[in-house]
């Protein structure tokens, strides 16, 4: 008996793992809008900015973000007295895709 039950739990325990499985959907936001918001572009480009540029991106604050024509954000640095250029990026709107990154000089 005990072997019966011991071959039969892992067997039950796969197939619920394949239902399980065949009931995982990707989930979508309804409008398609994974960045909403001035506020959220800005979190997103100091994110991908970061890693690239390093905390000297933060001498050129405050970070402005303009959304063009309704389906992409350009956030970028603000030029202060300083030689150099600010950090640059396109962020579609859509699906957050990065489609430019620059920093001028």
């Amino acid at each position: 008996m005990k072997e019966i039950i011991a071959f039969k739990f892992p067997i039950l325990l796969i197939a619920i793992l394949l239902l399980s499985c065949i009931e995982l959907k990707e989930k979508k936001l309804d409008n398609d809008d994974y960045v909403p918001n001035e506020e959220t572009a800005i979190k997103i480009a100091e994110a991908v900015w970061l890693p690239i540029y390093g905390k000297k991106i933060y001498k050129n604050e405050p970070f402005e973000a303009t959304l063009m024509n309704d389906s992409v954000w350009v956030v970028m640095g603000t030029l202060k007295e300083q030689k150099g250029g600010v950090p640059y990026i396109e962020i579609r709107k859509k699906d957050c895709k990065i489609l430019k990154v620059i920093h001028g000089k």
